[in-house]
């Protein structure tokens, strides 16, 4: 009887992961992490803080935790310290330039490693700005990312709470469903019944079908090569006779032409004298072609055991399986439609048994709490996060702002320095350069410590989340900690649900969910209601059973090929059963039918007719035989010629097939008798009653919180990255921005290691006298 389908829920779609994009950044995070925190999870100190065992007054609490958070704390100190330290050490830079010193002296001393130095300079720029860009376009990434696992954050818990809403729900209601599809009318169950001949008969056909057709296909495919073959062989024995009669009159004509030619040579006397004495004969030798009456007659064997008939009926008994199973299954279908009431009323007497189910309901009561608690807060976290996103922007902004600078000021320099002018007379583009490098270290020395500031702040969030939640939900610690007995009664699965078993916590309820095992076992559900035992419809059911395995499909005896069909097919598969070669008599028919061309010959004769040496007699005679070789001529190219070549298209055709046959012959042998052992014993292995069940569960709890930590941690990473990465870049720029920005004192370097200092003056530029200082 064909039950009712279940419906499966229509959960909502599972979180994506991260993308791939990012993976290695994620990894280079976990593994800093993992140098910052190398300790396990803390769990023995969390249970005496949840349970309030802990004494603050001890002093060895406190040293617990800071030796715990050791890395925490030193990453906190280090950070505050650059919060601290580099605006003031921007601010004495800064007056120290205004003085004079620091690099603040428009003055540039000249030595031969000037340029050296620039380049290197360069080099080293141009590769921290390089290292600042990654940085900077993960941290534009992570940012966005974060607001997205934020904001879809809600939908995912939403989506994931509804389904396991839906999942749990739809236990207590596919277990009705079960129950319901059994109070199937009794027209539905017998028509369900009379089915089963069909369905059964297909699985029989499809599972025999496969190997039995593919025997019965390669012995058709043989059968149509050996029909082409006798075509062939029949071809050749009648063309060759044929050509042997022809060859044979052939034969007699030149024979009586031969004659008749040295004849009249000989009557024509001293003019014909030196001519040589006609020699014409046949050609090619016909009885070089194999006698083919022994292979014509073994294929001619095989026709005549006509096995495409026996191939036609064994394919017929395969179409006819179906009918076959649903004949011998009327009588078992019509005992078993008699008892089909009987164990519906026994099944649907089982309904009240399963009451249990109802307190899933504590559950979904307990998951419609956490959602509602969760939503009140958020349209607050929607808001910060708006704030927190256009802070990080702008911090990722102005890091793009010094990049620029630094990129615009390294491409000035470089396309505006002349290496062989003065300091002082740099031009506008270099100056430009070195200005902008000047620029990048003022914007770095100012919002420097902002960033280092978001930087520390978002480190301490998402790496202590990291390391206290997200690492120990990976490796199971978190949920070994959440199963500590006494701990978190609300927790208490055992409890919450009245289960029996003590084994069901929520360690063994994600283990189960993550190997895809069905709730009912998970929960040890069937500790509670047996279901097997009131599903057992074998108790019901008893005497359908017994009709049931009295179903016995004969196919009766069925012969793929007959055992004289085999013979010949043996006697063609063996070494001389078609053993013929057609060399030697293709190399024969491949000469020419005469010796010597006739029409060649009749010119010949022509020839010495036109001589006027010779007697009238002899003249006509030798026109006469001229005639008599043409025509002859003429006979052989009429007859002849196209025998010899349906002759040669048989035996070229046969070259190609005979050898293959005897191959084939052996391997559709043994395919054969496989598929008639396969097909007499393999019916009664038939799977008879198949049942499915389909139980679907969903994952996804943390998933979108996990995927907001690693973006969190993303982010204070990229943007720690470029925080760190902006003190080279500022000692680099400094020092290069000297070798583009225009000097006001000149220094000339010298071969004899001697250096000129003065101060520059406008060469046409009216002055008073005044002392000048000249080094």
């Amino acid at each position: 009887m064909a039950l009712q389908n279940f419906t499966q829920p229509q959960y909502h779609p599972q979180p994506t992961g991260p993308s791939g994009g990012l993976l290695d950044l994620y990894s280079m995070v976990h593994s800093f992490l993992g140098m910052v925190q190398p300790n396990t999870f803390p769990a023995d100190l969390l249970t005496r803080l949840i349970q309030r065992r802990v004494n603050f007054t001890d002093p060895a609490v406190y040293k617990e935790m800071l030796v715990y958070q050791a890395g925490f704390l030193v990453c906190l100190v280090i950070g505050l310290l650059f919060i601290i330290l580099v605006p003031l050490v921007g601010l004495f830079f800064c007056c120290c330039r205004c003085c004079g010193h620091c690099g603040g002296s428009m003055y540039q001393k000249q030595t031969k490693n000037t340029n050296c130095k620039r380049r290197t300079l360069f080099a080293f720029l141009l590769a921290v700005s390089t290292i600042l860009v990654a940085g900077d376009i993960c941290a534009y990434v992570s940012n966005r990312q974060i607001s997205q696992g934020i904001s879809g954050g809600f939908i995912t818990l939403n989506n994931t709470m509804d389904n396991l809403f839906m999942f749990l729900n739809s236990i207590p209601k596919e277990i009705n469903d079960i129950i319901d599809s059994s109070s199937v009318p009794l027209k539905q169950a017998n028509q369900s019944l009379q089915e089963i001949g069909q369905t059964l008969g297909d699985k029989i056909k499809n599972q025999i079908g496969g190997r039995v057709n593919e025997a019965l296909d390669d012995a058709e495919h043989l059968l149509n090569v050996t029909s082409s073959v006798e075509k062939e062989l029949r071809a050749v024995n009648e063309t060759t006779n044929h050509l042997r009669d022809l060859q044979e009159q052939l034969s007699q004509n030149l024979t009586a032409l031969r004659t008749d030619i040295n004849q009249t040579l000989k009557d024509c006397g001293e003019p014909c004298k030196g001519v040589p004495m006609w020699n014409l004969e046949p050609g090619a030798n016909l009885s070089a072609v194999p006698d083919v009456s022994h292979p014509l007659q073994l294929l001619t064997n095989l026709t005549d055991s006509n096995p495409q008939d026996t191939i036609a009926k064994a394919r017929k008994v395969l179409a006819d399986i179906p009918k076959k199973v649903s004949e011998q299954t009327k009588k078992v279908v019509s005992e078993g439609e008699a008892r089909l009431r009987d164990v519906e009323q026994a099944i649907e007497d089982s309904r009240s048994n399963f009451s249990t189910l109802s307190r899933m309901g504590n559950i979904s009561q307990s998951m419609t709490d956490v959602v509602s608690w969760a939503s009140t807060y958020e349209p607050d976290i929607v808001t910060y996060d708006s704030y927190r996103w256009i802070a990080g922007l702008c911090l990722c902004s102005l890091v793009l702002v010094i990049i620029v600078f630094n990129m615009l000021g390294l491409l000035f320099g470089a396309l505006g320095l002349n290496p062989r002018e003065m300091p002082t007379k740099r031009g506008c583009l270099a100056n430009t350069g070195g200005d902008l490098l000047m620029a990048s270290v003022g914007f770095s020395f100012i919002f420097s410590w902002l960033l280092m500031l978001l930087v520390l702040l978002t480190f301490l969030v998402g790496g202590s989340m990291y390391t206290v939640v997200c690492r120990p939900w990976a490796d199971g610690h978190l949920l070994q900690f959440l199963d500590t007995p006494g701990l978190f009664p609300e927790f208490n699965l055992t409890r919450l649900l009245h289960l029996k078993s003590s084994d069901v916590n929520l360690s063994s309820l994600y283990k189960n969910c993550e190997n895809n095992a069905p709730l009912w076992s998970t929960l040890h559900l069937g500790e509670v209601i047996p279901l097997d035992e009131i599903l057992n419809t074998s108790k019901y059911t008893g005497n359908i059973d017994a009709a049931l395995k009295k179903i016995n499909i004969s196919l009766g005896s069925t012969d793929l090929l007959k055992d004289e069909q085999k013979r010949r097919l043996q006697e063609l598969g063996s070494k001389d059963g078609l053993n013929l070669n057609f060399s030697s008599a293709l190399k024969q028919i491949n000469e020419t039918v005469t010796k010597k061309d006739l029409s060649s010959a009749a010119a010949g004769l022509d020839k010495l007719a036109e001589n006027t040496a010779i007697n009238e007699k002899a003249r006509s005679d030798f026109q006469l035989e001229a005639r008599r070789l043409r025509k002859l001529q003429d006979w052989v190219n009429d007859t002849f010629l196209p025998q010899m070549h349906i002759l040669r298209s048989s035996i070229r055709k046969l070259q190609k097939s005979v050898p293959q046959i005897p191959g084939t012959a052996n391997a559709t042998l043994s395919k054969i008798e496989d598929a008639q052992i396969f097909m007499k014993w393999q019916v009664q292995d038939v799977v008879k009653n198949e049942t499915s069940a389909f139980v679907k569960t969903l994952l996804g709890l943390f998933e979108s919180y996990i995927d907001w930590a690693k973006s969190t941690n993303a982010f204070w990473f990229s943007l720690g990255w470029c925080t760190i990465f902006l003190l080279p870049s500022i000692i680099l720029a400094v020092r290069l921005a000297k070798f583009y920005r225009r000097m006001h004192m000149d220094d000339v370097y010298t071969d004899g290691a001697m250096e000129n200092m003065e101060l520059s003056r406008p060469p046409h530029m009216f002055k008073m006298p005044r002392a000048e200082l000249r080094n």
